[in-house]
């Protein structure tokens, strides 16, 4: 318990610190205090860099870090009456604020002497696709993106035919991981689907784009083993493996363990279902932040570029700007919305 209590504050802290919004109460406290005490001078006790530094990392390490992460000390400066503080978490870098008493840490903050730009959102014309944001997601030299879907999801299909190009362009630029919503809405047939593709993600990766393609045209998982050249004999060992691991066939067939006495489980990315707080299918998350999208090709490629340190070439290129349909088929649509759960 105390320990998913910990992947909470991490996560939480996580998305604060990838956003622009700071908590209006402490902010509004800490202008007071630095009105009627001339600024934080009067009323801290300044630490040395270093030592305020030290403090908010081995905080962030102790209280909101969990599974062997750590973050790291970058350059510290300071700025008028609080210290900023690159740290790496990862592979991802933010800057985030203490106060020089080592009191107070801020995820974030806005410099208000800047005019922000107005910024034309991407927007697929005539398909109805929803902007691309940049807002929330951090930035690092290979993103990691994370894709929850429902194999026979609609919405879900929808979003990986619009983010397979993207892969196909970004190739190794980035780190994709498909994954699971912990529950299954389309019963036996989703749960061993998804059994699947989770295996062919862990031990025949190389092929997972070429069968997700020939899946998704008419969901003929049969057919596009066959088609792909998926090794049967690999796929069944770690089937058999992961319905062992996971339990994924004794929970369908026991409907007391299904989620609201409707829905089996499907728990191979449990953790990560919790960690990100995921409530159905799709849930893009990039760089372990909420990603917010269309689900054409051009806006995926927009949000995933956002999340890049230094931009490759690829993110130049111009992809489709058309929403794929929801569920199976090669057809596009002007609806870029919708989700299972």
């Amino acid at each position: 318990m105390a320990e998913e209590k910990k992947q909470e504050r991490m996560h939480k802290f996580l998305r604060r610190g990838y956003g622009w919004k700071l908590s209006t109460a402490v902010l509004f406290a800490l202008l007071i205090i630095s009105i009627f005490s001339s600024g934080f001078k009067d009323f801290f006790g300044a630490l040395s860099s270093k030592d305020a530094s030290e403090q908010a990392v081995n905080y962030i390490n102790t209280n909101l870090l969990s599974g062997g992460e750590k973050a790291v000390i970058g350059d510290v400066s300071s700025e008028g009456d609080i210290y900023s503080v690159n740290l790496k978490v990862g592979d991802v870098d933010f800057k985030s604020y203490v106060t020089k008493d080592g009191k107070y840490l801020f995820p974030q903050g806005i410099d208000m002497t800047e005019k922000t730009e107005e910024v034309t959102p991407t927007t697929a014309t005539g398909t109805g696709a929803a902007t691309t944001s940049c807002e929330g997601i951090a930035k690092g030299s290979k993103p990691v993106i994370e894709l929850f879907v429902m194999s026979h999801c609609p919405y879900g299909t929808q979003i990986e035919k619009g983010i397979i190009p993207v892969l196909k362009l970004l190739k190794d630029k980035v780190d994709f991981k498909l994954r699971f919503v912990y529950y299954a809405m389309h019963g036996e047939t989703e749960v061993k689907e998804e059994l699947n593709q989770y295996c062919i993600q862990k031990e025949q990766n190389d092929k997972l784009l070429s069968y997700l393609e020939c899946f998704l045209k008419e969901g003929n998982s049969e057919s596009c083993l066959t088609e792909t050249k998926i090794d049967a004999g690999k796929l069944k060992s770690c089937t058999e493996a992961a319905d062992k691991e996971f339990k994924i066939l004794e929970n369908l067939n026991d409907n007391s363990k299904w989620l609201n006495g409707r829905f089996p489980l499907f728990n191979v990315d449990k953790a990560a279902n919790e960690k990100y707080g995921v409530g159905g299918s799709p849930t893009l998350v990039i760089n372990a932040g909420d990603a917010r999208s269309g689900r054409d090709p051009a806006s995926l490629l927009g949000a995933i570029c956002c999340a890049f340190s230094e931009q490759p070439a690829e993110c130049k290129q111009t992809l489709s700007s058309a929403a794929p349909s929801p569920g199976f088929g090669t057809t596009t649509t002007t609806n870029s919305g919708g989700s299972c759960g």
